[in-house]
């Protein structure tokens, strides 16, 4: 089975493919363009920028603009829906969501998730933007959003309409009360045998809800954007934990549900003193780590060796893989 490699980057979208253990970079599109996500499925490519977004139904060798219908262009997150074809999810800065059911030629905006971000002030703290969306997580019709700060939002017809979840409040400054999760949701992962078995990384730790987040554990106390589950063990999780934003970032692992933790450190230098993990992706039998400082890593998730790869790329904001 081959794959291509898809990174957004701050001047475009890079193809890599790979012979043997080695990566190399195939070609580029888009290059004009600050990309911050992308998402690919059945050979189509989606891809969002600062200033909009784009199209390719043929692996990336031709694009088309596709937007129609998406009122903010600075794009957050980009996922197509796993299981239902043709239906895809726009986070964007200022928070707000956008949904196609077509393939991308036209958008809806969800106005409850508008009415929601103006009702409780959501907020970043390092734009003047009222927040935002950064993460989708879909199992058939139910589907979750991470917002920054703005909490966990969830919906249970595909993306049609949306509320936060019961544990998590809408107001970011409000007082949270135990089994609550933080309100700065970096991303958001759902496992593929339950919809209610969902893991969260925010600025506020690691969290876990066994029942579509009524209820939080929070599994680790760090600020953290990016974790991945085992998809054949649900008590193996690993994560990019940090000490603040950018500084002393890692990478942790449990074997046991998160009840205790340890290093995974083979092939790096941890801690990072001025970077962390941003994203974490499977291809494969391969973990690749989006890191804050536009590097990739890769290793295999049993073995968890890191080396780094495509060195020559310093700038990249988000991964994805294409199986053929």
């Amino acid at each position: 089975m081959n794959e291509v490699f898809f990174i957004a980057t701050t001047e475009g979208v890079l193809t890599a493919r790979r012979e043997a253990e080695h990566w190399y970079i195939a070609g580029q599109a888009l290059a004009a363009h600050h990309v911050t996500a992308l998402s690919v499925r059945d050979g189509k490519i989606l891809v969002g920028t600062t200033k909009g977004l784009f199209h390719s139904g043929d692996l990336g060798r031709s694009w088309r603009p596709a937007g129609e219908g998406v009122t903010i262009q600075h794009a957050r997150w980009l996922a197509y829906h796993p299981d239902i074809g043709g239906r895809a999810f726009l986070g964007t800065e200022p928070a707000a969501i956008f949904v196609t059911t077509d393939e991308a030629q036209t958008w809806r905006i969800c106005p409850e998730v508008a009415e929601l971000r103006d009702e409780h002030s959501w907020y970043l703290p390092y734009s003047p933007e009222a927040g935002c969306v950064r993460g989708f997580a879909a199992h058939g019709d139910r589907v979750y959003a991470a917002v920054e700060q703005g909490g966990l939002l969830r919906s249970d017809d595909q993306g049609a309409t949306w509320q936060p979840v019961i544990g998590s409040l809408p107001d970011p400054r409000a007082a949270r009360p135990e089994g609550f999760i933080h309100p700065d949701v970096h991303s958001v992962l759902v496992r593929s045998s339950s919809p209610d078995r969902v893991l969260a990384s925010t600025g506020g730790g690691l969290y876990f809800s066994m029942d579509g987040g009524a209820v939080w554990e929070q599994l680790y106390d760090c600020y953290c954007r990016a974790a991945w589950m085992d998809p054949q063990d649900i008590n193996h999780i690993i994560f990019g934990p940090a000490d603040s934003v950018d500084e002393k970032g890692r990478i942790e692992r449990t074997l046991d549900g998160g009840k205790t933790w340890s290093a995974t450190a083979i092939g790096i230098q941890v801690p990072w003193p001025k970077h962390m993990v941003e994203r974490l992706v499977q291809i494969g039998p391969e973990l690749i780590a989006v890191l804050s400082n536009g590097h990739l890593l890769s290793a295999l998730s049993n073995i968890l060796a890191w080396r780094r790869i495509l060195p020559e790329v310093e700038n990249a904001t988000s991964v994805a893989v294409e199986m053929l």
